[in-house]
């Protein structure tokens, strides 16, 4: 079976290229947003075929699965079949939506004929769905390994584009936190905080994918200062190395983060008591690790991913 999808979120995507099928990835000759094509900085399998624009529309497609609203007609347009018409399709869902939370409609609302898939129950709930029909399939994680070491008295941070995105990703959170503990702030484009008042002792890490893991475990823990965002990949792929983590209690933390996997708290005392404590005590932070990765492996391990994404295909081709 052909499955086509744009390449927008690679981690996501890089687990969902693990399934049993032939994906059809488009890429334009300037890889822009609409063409990235083949991942440059993941391992995918040879299953995974690039397709520029031209050759989508004789292409044999029997799933088309969305990410973006404008995807609709750029699929329409670039395939000459309709989405949910022609050809059946799901929509993924990735965020929260950007407007209050009770009050957003999703740009698929009125539609009954293509299923919302959310990876998150919180999304699912905050979303106005409308009348299409939702599903929920939460995160699967290619298990980096056990790779913990927490040999640097230091907490990591994980963020694209701090300084576009602000507060939403607790960006001006970082000086405060900085006082506690110097930070590890790795990411897209982390390299315009430097200079920022407060972060002197911090260092920004652009790193490719293949070297964050390994800096990532050098930690000694962990720290998620997200307001508003779906439930971060990176903060589950901290805890599949073995990471101790502090953490807002904010969207769907609080049921990735069970007790004794690390802190999870709106209150900024015990959030700074949090830091401190893994950093004073190299023991406890192993120990909270080990939880970490045994709730994130029992919860998000890729072989669940696979299963739930190759039962509501099937469901949906039918």
């Amino acid at each position: 079976m052909n499955v086509l999808v744009w390449h927008v979120h690679g981690s996501w995507l890089t687990a969902f290229v693990q399934g049993p099928y032939t994906y059809l990835v488009p890429v334009t000759p300037d890889r822009g947003p609409d063409g990235l094509g083949r991942a440059r900085t993941w391992q995918w399998p040879d299953s995974v075929r690039e397709l520029p624009p031209e050759e989508l529309r004789d292409a044999e497609i029997d799933l088309m699965v969305l990410q973006r609203p404008h995807e609709l007609a750029l699929a329409a347009q670039w395939t000459g079949r309709r989405p949910g018409i022609d050809v059946p399709a799901v929509y993924v869902e990735h965020n929260c939506p950007d407007g209050t939370a009770v009050d957003t409609r999703h740009p698929l609302a009125g539609r009954g004929d293509i299923p919302v898939v959310h990876v998150t129950h919180f999304n699912r709930l905050m979303w106005d769905n409308g009348r299409a029909p939702t599903e929920v399939i939460e995160h699967g994680i290619i298990d980096p390994g056990p790779l913990w070491t927490g040999d640097e008295r230091r907490a990591a941070v994980v963020v694209n584009d701090p300084v576009r995105r602000g507060r939403t990703t607790g960006t001006d959170l970082l000086p405060r936190f900085a006082r506690v503990a110097p930070l590890d702030v790795f990411g897209m484009r982390t390299g315009l905080l430097a200079g920022d008042p407060g972060l002197e002792l911090c260092r920004m890490r652009d790193l490719p994918q293949g070297a964050l893991h390994p800096a990532m475990a050098r930690c000694r823990l962990y720290l998620h200062p997200v307001r508003w965002t779906s439930l971060g990949l990176s903060l589950l792929e901290a805890m599949f190395l073995g990471m101790p983590v502090v953490a807002l209690d904010t969207t769907e933390v609080r049921e990735a983060v069970p007790a004794g996997a690390g802190v999870v708290s709106n209150r900024f005392d015990v959030l700074e008591d949090a830091v401190r404590g893994f950093l004073a005590e190299p023991e406890h932070a192993r120990r909270t690790g080990e939880a970490a990765r045994a709730a994130a492996q029992a919860r998000y391990g890729e072989r669940r991913f696979l299963d739930d994404w190759e039962r509501l295909i099937k469901e949906v081709m039918r």
